[in-house]
């Protein structure tokens, strides 16, 4: 993780005895992660995650993602459920950061996801969106089409020193992204980062979603672009349109995707890279010392980006 809060036992024990979790066993840090500080609990009563939140994300959200979760897991969808202090309350404040405790879930992250995977994602990204059409509270997407000038304006100067030729090329598709991103999408409450590491498997069975903090309400679409451009590229950057086919047509089976959608699609899928290219080319600019976790290389998401500008419908991902 790129910032690290070393949490003191006797913090720990005076946090944990605001719960009715049980005798402390033990606690380990978790390396993966690069927003938050995670530590691994194991009490008498089982095991559970503490997170404690860093300054790149804003405790004014808290509420929205840990309602979020606490939402999504009384539907159903397995995700990390807040745990409740016995005052009631799930958000308190630990070693001078907001901080929580959620439940632990069983399940693996592949490292390598085969069309089944995709298939398995597809569905449950779909189940997902339906169930969150009741969640009241509102966020607005900090990281949308309206943000991505701003975010590239701190690393324009740097850019051609990662690529050559990368600062004319994102802010090509600035302008493009900017005049034709679609406004008449359905809307709802999405993800915004299913990664493969923050998606758990047992079996072939998706068994839990992870890592709620870039959640925000945006097009539904979008969320399924993030997933294909997560999820249907090889580690050499070939696109599998086999795993792109499983993925979509599995989330359409569950959830009908608009004439509206469908042609947007391209256009989400370029966007969706370049929201990962910036991010990317930020931490790669702006490396913490002492991160146990190694930025990303952004130009992964430059070749990405230019798969989808050659894509001229929804049937480049498999769906008609």
């Amino acid at each position: 993780m790129a910032v690290y809060t070393i949490v003191s036992d006797e913090d720990l024990h005076g946090f944990l005895a605001e719960y009715d979790i049980g005798e402390l066993l033990s606690c380990k840090g978790i390396a993966e992660g690069v927003e938050n500080s995670n530590y691994l609990l194991h009490t008498s009563s089982g095991h559970y995650i503490l997170t404690l939140y860093e300054k790149r994300v804003d405790a004014k959200d808290l509420p929205f993602f840990l309602g979020l979760m606490e939402h999504l897991a009384n539907a159903g969808i397995r995700c990390p459920t807040p745990i409740h202090g016995r005052d009631g309350q799930a958000l308190r404040h630990l070693a001078g950061r907001p901080a929580a405790i959620v439940t632990f879930l069983d399940g693996i992250c592949v490292n390598r996801s085969q069309p089944k995977h995709c298939r398995a994602l597809g569905e449950s990204l779909a189940v997902m969106h339906i169930h969150g059409e009741d969640f009241e509270l509102r966020r607005p997407n900090a990281l949308g089409v309206a943000d991505w000038p701003l975010l590239f304006r701190e690393t324009a100067p740097l850019a051609d020193t990662v690529m050559p030729g990368l600062k004319n090329l994102i802010d090509d598709e600035l302008g493009y992204l900017a005049e034709f991103w679609p406004q008449d999408l359905k809307q709802g409450v999405i993800h915004a980062d299913l990664f493969p590491d923050n998606v758990f498997f047992f079996h072939d069975t998706v068994s839990g979603f992870i890592d709620f903090y870039f959640a925000c309400n945006d097009a539904l679409a979008y969320d399924l672009a993030i997933c294909i451009n997560a999820w249907c590229f090889e580690r050499q950057g070939e696109f599998n349109a086999t795993k792109a086919r499983a993925l979509t047509q599995t989330y359409q089976n569950v959830r009908h995707l608009s004439q509206n959608d469908l042609d947007a699609l391209p256009i989400l899928c370029r966007g969706a890279a370049m929201r990962f290219l910036l991010t990317r080319l930020y931490d790669w600019l702006n490396k913490v010392n002492g991160a146990l976790v190694r930025p990303k290389d952004p130009k992964e998401y430059v070749e990405r980006l230019r798969f989808h500008q050659k894509a001229g419908s929804a049937a480049s991902y498999g769906l008609t």
